[in-house]
């Protein structure tokens, strides 16, 4: 296992992440922590989770994925070992369900609460603003349409007051954000050096070869800003393993089973995986080690978030760790984007 540091933290983590969005749905808890077990004896000590998870959101297993992490924490006596990262839920009609006050200072002290219940810990390694209150343009929305009559007043003051306030407890120790634009992540910043409160230490957003959006605004605010990012969706929710393109999907494989999941799925992101799995057959690789590899070599990058619904998947995406890519690699792979930029938003 290849290891970093949280951004201006001395707090060691394994440069994959171990993504758990899926447990208490696809994945039962047993499997969860078949998961956690193996992932823990290969070197990763990062887990990722959220209090909506797992997805798609529902009211009936709102909270699972967080309460099998926590009996694994339990069972196994690992939790100072582990480095646990969670979010609490922005707005809208996805997370209603669970609140619809949004960061307000109830909302915060509230979700935390609950998710170190879950968690059966007292403490939160880095804790995470799942989604913008504001209107803006997240999850898979292309391009930013300003709305004049948003609802929404600036509030990054207050919350990091909150937060300050919950670390001051003890109960989380650092502060991220996820899902957010290059604007809201300098204001956060703004905030923390003009007020003294505390400042945000990555950004949770999806990357991977079917979308390197980041590598816009928010990559030079990472490198000049040290926020590091935690990349999710580096497999582009399973696309670039190439099993739906190579017929080798089941009746149980994400897209089959949440149709509505179709941010990679478009034309132009079925030829740059088909473009992508050529190029790794040339170089004797699987194309899911391939996609891997390239987002845990960018120099922006602290984490990558990887999940997987079966152990052979999980084998094989740790497994990307001992990969590096050549230049001459890097140089088609940036071929095909050049050729097929950004085709999944």
């Amino acid at each position: 296992m290849k290891y970093t540091t949280l951004p201006n933290t001395d707090i060691k983590v394994s440069k994959l992440c171990l993504g758990s969005m899926t447990w208490g749905n696809q994945n039962t808890e047993a499997e969860g922590h078949e998961q956690m077990d193996y992932a823990f004896d290969q070197g990763i000590n990062f887990i990722d989770t959220a209090e909506l998870y797992p997805v798609p959101a529902t009211a009936k297993t709102q909270g699972r994925t967080s309460e099998i992490i926590g009996s694994w924490l339990k069972k196994s006596g690992k939790r100072d070992d582990v480095v646990i990262a969670s979010k609490i839920t922005g707005t809208g009609d996805y997370s209603a369900h669970i609140r619809t006050t949004g960061f307000s200072r109830s909302s915060i002290i509230e979700a935390v609460e609950l998710e170190l219940e879950r968690l059966q810990t007292s403490y939160i390694d880095l804790y995470q603003l799942h989604w913008p209150e504001r209107q803006t343009n997240t999850f898979g929305q292309r391009d930013y349409v300003h709305n004049p009559n948003d609802p929404w007043v600036d509030n990054f003051n207050e919350i990091l007051h909150t937060l300050q306030d919950i670390i001051d407890e003890g109960k989380i120790r650092f502060v991220g954000l996820s899902n957010e634009s290059a604007w809201g992540t300098m204001r956060y910043l703004e905030e923390s050096k003009t007020s003294g409160l505390p400042r945000m230490i990555t950004i949770q957003n999806a990357y991977s070869m079917l979308n390197r959006t980041f590598e816009g605004d928010l990559a030079e605010v990472a490198m000049r800003e040290q926020i590091g990012l935690l990349a999710y969706s580096p497999m582009a929710f399973g696309v670039l393993s190439g099993k739906y393109i190579k017929g080798l999907d089941t009746e149980k494989s994400r897209l089959n089973i949440f149709p509505n999941y179709k941010r990679y799925s478009s034309v132009e992101c079925t030829k740059a995986t088909k473009a992508y799995l050529s190029l790794a057959k040339e170089y004797e690789l699987s194309l899911a080690q391939l996609a891997l590899a390239f987002v845990t070599e960018q120099p922006f990058l602290t984490s990558n978030i990887i999940g997987a619904t079966t152990m052979d998947q999980l084998r094989e995406n740790i497994g990307s760790i001992d990969l590096e890519l050549s230049e001459e690699l890097l140089g088609e792979i940036n071929a095909i984007h050049s050729r097929i930029p950004n085709p999944g938003p």
